[in-house]
């Protein structure tokens, strides 16, 4: 812990005391609210495990400060002002477990979403101004009334006033932020209001102003507000984010104004900054996926304003690093590391680096599957690699009430979670895999540097399943008399799946590999390469391959590629396209390969046949379930089950969530 010492020092958010310089970023509350308005018991004892597994500050969810003006379908979100003693009762117990840990909360307030709002959750479209819905163009939302946005100004004091009242160390105002409601009226590109509340800076920010003014005269200048604040918008159009390195011009708020609207935000009473970037027209910035490729994202934007304002700054942003984190600390960029879906990940991420077990820290994918993607499709807020995180009361690991001995046949993500979880609860385990290695597809899938992670969880199942005394057989091929010859009490498959070939002319020849083994040796890769299908595998490859200076061409039968995100959470869509289209990957939708010729690869389409001269043709035409094994053994074997890819091939979040549904049962 010596080396990381800085992170685990006291700070201060006004008078406020922090015992360490870890904080719980926000992230939606969606799936622990009740109908009245207040946190669930689920909501409760989520927070209450990050405040058990070191973190010094939490800052919950967004919650609503009313639900009358822009009406949201219920139960979304919590929100105080519609019952505020059922929200007390609940949530006063919620704080008070959480002090018991020398961890402080601060409820997260919001005034809405404005243009930026779900089409399926609102029920009263509002905004700034008239505007069109970010996701729907037809969806029209009206400008506010000044008198409904005096109401929202109210609203805002009464819900700080009642989290103080809960228990709560302070609020955080969803402000100017991810181009929220709020954040709309601070952006001229949204507001084209003529009142005190539109106009130049000053009028922009006025809303966000009064507000910490209100909040201040109801609960004391004592009470500490901190300001959820988004320090440049990366807008480049409307729907249109610019990465990283792009030139482009700004649209939203740039860094020079970012700098003036924080002094000005400061001075009117706000006790700390929580620092990102973007829009909901940027959104991957305020989401950022694995392909940003580093950590410590916002550090940059922190740097500046740490030199501009005097309050405590706080920085996420892919901070779970304790190198990057301790750096940042010591260097002066920013007072307190936020941490948001690593602390799903590992609720025990603090705990863990200070007794010196970063080794056993399960890393975040930067995934989103299990949290934002997973809200966005109706679910609630979870994580893919720790299937307890939101139901940490409900669905954790308990002994098993009879130890059995039980078979495991494949080693890739859904075989070795089903060797962990069978281990924890007292199975005597026997893993085999019948390659020289553990981790399936996932080998080949963390092969780019934007994949690190996925490399890194494969290297932690290797050492917890080591902890555990797990049996691990390599090079070693199950069938039918095998498990005669062992009778084992439990039969987990986790066979996997292979990779789809198409039945085409030239198909044979040694220019032509699986995506699989040209991911896993690059060396066999020539510098004009064609990619047959352009799914999650193939994009991802075709960025590699443009990354290591290789020429891409991308070929899809249907009309899209990444089957217009469909599939995948919206954000890790969005960068994966517009960085393919900033890499110059070419791109050929509507395109059936024909044939594979001396000179390349032959395509139909809707203009007629067309040659690409490539010097290696890539096949990444998906994956086929490899589960012939299993009903082979379905009939020999009473207690036997099929898990991961073997049974569906959908991703790693659900390869270890069946994989656990399984094991926690038997």
């Amino acid at each position: 812990m010596n080396n990381y010492i800085s992170l685990f020092q006291g700070t201060k958010i006004g008078k406020l005391e922090i015992k360490n310089r870890f904080s719980m970023a926000p992230m939606g509350p969606f799936g622990f609210a009740g109908e009245n308005g207040t946190f669930n018991q689920r909501g409760a004892e989520y927070y209450i495990e990050r405040a058990k597994g070191g973190t010094g500050l939490i800052i919950t969810g967004l919650c609503s400060v009313e639900n009358e003006i822009e009406k949201i379908v219920r139960p979304s979100m919590p929100c105080p002002t519609i019952n505020p003693t059922a929200f007390i009762m609940s949530t006063k117990e919620m704080t008070e477990r959480i002090h018991a840990y020398n961890c402080k909360i601060f409820l997260q307030l919001t005034g809405g979403f404005g243009r930026a709002g779900l089409p399926n959750i609102i029920e009263k479209a509002v905004a700034p101004s008239e505007i069109e819905n970010r996701w729907n163009p037809n969806l029209k939302h009206r400008e506010l009334t000044r008198n409904e946005i005096q109401d929202y100004i109210k609203k805002f004091a009464q819900s700080a006033a009642i989290a103080k009242a809960a228990g709560f160390d302070g609020v955080e105002i969803h402000a100017v932020h991810e181009g929220y409601l709020i954040d709309q009226f601070t952006i001229g590109l949204y507001n084209k209001r003529n009142d005190e509340y539109g106009g130049n800076i000053t009028g922009r920010l006025k809303f966000p102003v009064d507000i910490v003014k209100a909040i201040k005269k109801t609960c004391g200048e004592d009470f500490p507000v901190s300001l959820r604040y988004s320090l440049k918008s990366f807008i480049k159009g409307i729907r249109q984010g610019a990465l990283p390195g792009e030139d482009f011009k700004e649209l939203g708020r740039d860094t020079e104004e970012g700098i003036e609207s924080a002094k000005i935000l400061v001075e009117a009473g706000y006790d700390v900054l929580n620092v990102d970037a973007g829009t909901y027209d940027s959104w991957y910035w305020n989401h950022p996926p694995m392909y940003f490729n580093q950590g410590g994202i916002y550090l940059s934007f922190a740097r500046i304003l740490k030199k501009e304002v005097n309050v405590p700054i706080i920085a996420a942003g892919r901070m779970d690093d304790p190198e990057i984190a301790t750096k940042a600390i010591e260097e002066g960029d920013c007072d307190i590391i936020g941490l948001g879906r690593p602390l799903l990940a590992d609720p025990y991420l603090p705990k863990k680096i200070k007794e010196g077990k970063i080794h056993k820290i399960r890393p975040c994918l930067s995934c989103h599957e299990g949290c934002m993607g997973r809200i966005a499709s109706g679910g609630a807020l979870s994580c893919a690699v720790n299937p307890v995180c939101g139901r940490e009361k409900s669905y954790g690991i308990v002994p098993a009430s009879t130890n059995k001995e039980v078979m495991i046949i494949g080693g890739g993500i859904s075989g070795m979670e089903s060797a962990r979880v069978c281990a924890l609860r007292g199975h005597e385990v026997n893993l085999y895999e019948k390659t020289s290695q553990l981790g399936g597809h996932v080998i080949a899938g963390s092969m780019p540097s934007f994949k690190k992670n996925d490399n890194e969880l494969l290297k932690w199942y290797e050492r917890e399943l080591k902890d555990l005394n797990v049996n691990i057989y390599f090079n070693t091929e199950v069938d039918i008399d095998f498990v005669k010859q062992e009778k084992p009490d439990v039969v987990i498959v986790s066979t996997g799946s292979t990779s789809i070939n198409l039945d085409l002319p030239g198909i044979e020849k040694n220019n032509v590999i699986s995506a699989d083994n040209a991911l896993l040796d690059i060396s066999k890769i020539g510098n004009n390469v064609a990619i047959v299908g352009a799914g999650l595998v193939g994009c991802e490859t075709a960025l590699w391959l443009r990354q290591n200076n290789k020429k891409v061409t991308l070929i899809e039968s249907t009309d899209k590629i990444l089957s217009g995100g469909s599939n995948m959470p919206f954000m890790n869509y969005d960068m994966l396209k517009d960085l393919l289209n900033y890499n110059k990957v070419n791109i050929a939708t509507s395109s059936i390969v024909s044939n594979i010729s001396e000179e390349g690869i032959i395509v139909k389409t809707k203009c007629g046949e067309k040659t690409f001269n490539v010097d290696t043709i890539i096949l990444s035409v998906g994956y086929k379930s490899d589960d012939s094994l299993y009903w082979k053994l379905d009939k020999l074997v009473d207690d036997i089950y099929l898990v991961g890819d073997a049974k569906n091939v959908k991703n790693i979040m659900y390869a270890i969530w069946d994989a656990y549904e399984i094991t926690r049962n038997i």
